[in-house]
């Protein structure tokens, strides 16, 4: 968010997200609209504009879609006070292994939710009248097909989506030169 406050109004960026960091891009979509040319989705969480209840709509949907056995080993802590309560994810071997990096070498990584939680929803002036491109992994076990299949249609304002064939989540490491 400081790199987009710091853009002269009339530069414009191409940002990419991927998995979790679908949300971090909403954010800065909602925020920064004119600032930005278009915004690239990879494998990653797709908000929507339409479900003015909550921003984390999206999110609420991948949980409810996402059967409590395929989290494995995943610890989900509450941590903070009462009155600002926050929750880690703590992703286990089994689940980094098996869900995460099944195509290549495990890394560690965390999810950040404290920015969404200020946030009541995204605005169609501002996040919708952002160019929306959506890459889909085809072997994404975090996020599968049919739901990042779902998220482009819900959302209605992707531009253009592609599929990296044989791609996991973590198309980066396993499929560079693809994507």
């Amino acid at each position: 968010m400081e790199f987009m406050e710091s853009l002269p109004q009339e530069e414009k960026v191409i940002l990419v997200g991927h998995s979790y960091g679908g949300m971090n891009l909403g954010l800065a979509m909602d925020k920064y609209p004119k600032k930005i040319f278009a915004a690239v989705f990879l494998a990653a969480l797709l908000p929507d504009s339409s479900h003015m209840s909550s921003y984390s709509y999206i999110l609420d949907q991948y949980f409810e879609r996402t059967p409590k056995e395929n989290w494995l080993d995943t610890q989900f802590v509450s941590y903070g006070s009462p009155e600002e309560p926050l929750t880690s994810t703590l992703f286990g071997p089994k689940f980094l292994a098996q869900h995460l990096y099944q195509l290549c070498s495990p890394r560690p990584t965390s999810l950040f939710i404290e920015d969404l939680s200020k946030v009541k929803y995204f605005t169609d002036e501002a996040y919708g009248s952002v160019k929306k491109v959506y890459i889909i992994c085809t072997e994404d076990k975090v996020s599968p097909k049919e739901f990042q299949q779902w998220q482009i249609d819900n959302n209605g304002t992707v531009i253009e989506a592609k599929e990296i064939k044989g791609a996991d989540h973590m198309a980066m490491l396993c499929m560079p030169k693809q994507l």
